[in-house]
């Protein structure tokens, strides 16, 4: 995957595309509202910088590495309307701009800590990853979305 969300460059050109949303834009696809979309993408982030969500038991995280690692930390696209861990799933009402904010200010996070601070660093449910896999996590996640919003 060439755009790297570790790079200044791609975070300022990710962040300008969330910048595009208003609480107007509507999905190409998938039953989400802008300010749904951006809580969604917020919760790979709150994975990483809180404790909000419980990790999963070693069963689990194992199921999860041999079935769902290679999806989301590959750099092959996700495909429209596919499935999500229940964590992602936004059906309550969000406030748009809050959702905004935090979905930059982790953008800016991720990008100033650098590609040596995730390097080998212990993911929520998938063990260790490299900072490329952790690049294809964050990056095409974001992209998949704001490409579902046409931004």
């Amino acid at each position: 995957m060439k755009n790297n969300i570790f790079q200044t460059k791609t975070a300022n050109l990710v962040i300008a595309r969330i910048n595009q949303l208003s609480t107007e834009t509507k999905p190409n696809w998938g039953k989400m509202n802008g300010a749904q979309m951006l809580a969604h993408c917020n919760v790979a982030y709150e994975m990483v910088y809180t404790d909000k969500h419980k990790k999963p038991n070693a069963f689990v995280k194992t199921i999860l590495k041999l079935l769902v690692k290679n999806k989301v930390v590959s750099d092959k696209p996700f495909s429209k309307n596919g499935q999500t861990a229940p964590q992602f799933i936004i059906s309550d009402a969000k406030n748009f701009e809050i959702e905004k904010k935090r979905l930059v200010d982790y953008v800016n996070q991720t990008q100033k800590l650098g590609e040596s601070h995730f390097d080998n660093l212990e993911s929520h449910s998938f063990g260790k990853l490299t900072a490329e896999e952790w690049n294809n996590l964050f990056y095409k996640h974001l992209d998949h979305h704001l490409t579902q919003f046409g931004v």
